[in-house]
C-alpha cells in the first residue's frame, strides 16, 4: 500500500491505496469550511492549527480499521503548491511516519494530483488536456506522461474559484462561495448582463479581476434582497462560465489530442460541465471528468498519483522533502 497525505490548504485528508490494481482501500477528508466561514476565506494559521488536530486523528481511524503498517511500501505526501502553514503540517508527518516506518518518501505536486483524480482505481491515460480549476489555479495543461506536462494557459490574476468566493463574499453569502452562488444562479433568470473576461483578446490566458470588480461596482450603494442577489450570481456564473469554454474552445482549434479532462475543486460547477460537454461533442474529444466527491482536495488522488511516481522510483529524501508554495511545474 501507499499512505498518502493531503494539507495543501483547509482539507486534512489521508488515503490508503493498493500498488498493484489502484483500489483505493481507505480514504478520509476532514473539512474546515465551517471554522473559517466566519471570516470569509481560508485563514492560514487556523488552518495550520486544524491540521495537527486533524491529520493524526485520521490516522488512529486507519490504525482502528486494522490495517496492517507493515504492508505501507511508501508516504505520498503534497509538498506544493499551497499555503506553505499547511504544507508543513502534511510534510511533517509524513517525514516523521518514514522514520518510524523505515519507508520512503514520495514528493507530490498537488496539481498534478489532481490530474490524476481523473485516473483513481485505474490506469492513466496519456496525451491528455487538462482544464484545472480550483480556488487557487485556472489552467490548460498538456500532459503526456507523469514526468512531461506542459502549461498552456494561467489566470492572469484571480482563479475561476476564486472569483466565486470573492462575489459570494461581497453578496454575504458564505463561504465557500462556489456551491452557494452555483445555487443562488438557479433562481436568475438573466435580467443583468455582465462583460466576458478577454473575449475580444487572442491571448491564451485567463482573468476574473475585471469581471470581479464588474459585479462589485454594480452592487455598491444598492439594497440588495434575494432576487436581486440570484440575478447577480446568474450574470455573474454565466458571464465567468462563457470565459472558460471561449478560451477553451481557442485552445481546441489547435490541440489534436483526444482526451479532455477537467479536474478541480470548482470544477463541480453542474452548468460548467454542462457547456464544456457540448464543446467537447463540437470538436469530437472525449471529456473526462474527476468524480465530484474526488474534485476538492483529496488524499486520494495523491496516492493514485504517488502509485505512479512509486513505479518511476520518484524517491525523494528525508532531507531532500520540502515544501514550495508555489509550483514547480
Amino acid at each position: 500500500m501507499i499512505l498518502s497525505i493531503e494539507s495543501s490548504c483547509d482539507d486534512s485528508s489521508i488515503a490508503l491505496s493498493n500498488i498493484d490494481n489502484y483500489k483505493l482501500l481507505f480514504h478520509q477528508k476532514i473539512s474546515q469550511d465551517k471554522e473559517h466561514s466566519r471570516y470569509g476565506g481560508v485563514v492560514p494559521e487556523l488552518a495550520s492549527r486544524l491540521h495537527s488536530a486533524s491529520l493524526p486523528r485520521i490516522l488512529e481511524n486507519i490504525k482502528n480499521d486494522g490495517f496492517d503498517f507493515s504492508k505501507i511500501k511508501a508516504i505520498a505526501v503534497t509538498n506544493e503548491p499551497g499555503l506553505s502553514v499547511s504544507l508543513i503540517e502534511g510534510v511533517m508527518m509524513a517525514k516523521a511516519l518514514s522514520i518510524s516506518l523505515q519507508i520512503p518518501l514520495l514528493a507530490i505536486n498537488h496539481l498534478k494530483g489532481h490530474i490524476y483524480s481523473l485516473f483513481l482505481e485505474k490506469k492513466a491515460i496519456f496525451p491528455i488536456s487538462i482544464l484545472l480549476l480550483s480556488g487557487g489555479h485556472s489552467l490548460i495543461l498538456e500532459a503526456y506522461d507523469y514526468n512531461n506536462i506542459k502549461l498552456i494557459a494561467t489566470t492572469m490574476d484571480d482563479s475561476f474559484g476564486e472569483a466565486f468566493d470573492k462575489v459570494a463574499k461581497m453578496l454575504d453569502l458564505g463561504y465557500p462561495g462556489g456551491p452557494i452562488v452555483e445555487s443562488y444562479a438557479l433562481n436568475g433568470k438573466g435580467d443583468i448582463c455582465f462583460p466576458i473576461p478577454l473575449r475580444y483578446s487572442n491571448e491564451m490566458a485567463f482573468s476574473f479581476s475585471g469581471l470581479k470588480n464588474a459585479v462589485r461596482v454594480f452592487i455598491e450603494n444598492k439594497s440588495l434582497n434575494q432576487s436581486i442577489k440570484s440575478e447577480i450570481c446568474y450574470a455573474f456564473q454565466e458571464s465567468a462560465i462563457k470565459h472558460i469554454i471561449q478560451k477553451s474552445k481557442k485552445y481546441m482549434q489547435y490541440s489534436n489530442i483526444k482526451y479532455f479532462g477537467v479536474v478541480g475543486g470548482a470544477s463541480a460547477n453542474k452548468s460548467l460541465r454542462m457547456e464544456l460537454e457540448k464543446l467537447c461533442i463540437q470538436f469530437d474529444k472525449d471529456i473526462l471528468f474527476a468524480p465530484l466527491e474526488f474534485c476538492s482536495d483529496n488524499a486520494a488522488m495523491i496516492g493514485r498519483c504517488g502509485i505512479d511516481a512509486y513505479h518511476l522510483g520518484e524517491f525523494v529524501s528525508f532531507m531532500d522533502l520540502d515544501i514550495s508554495p508555489k509550483s514547480r511545474f
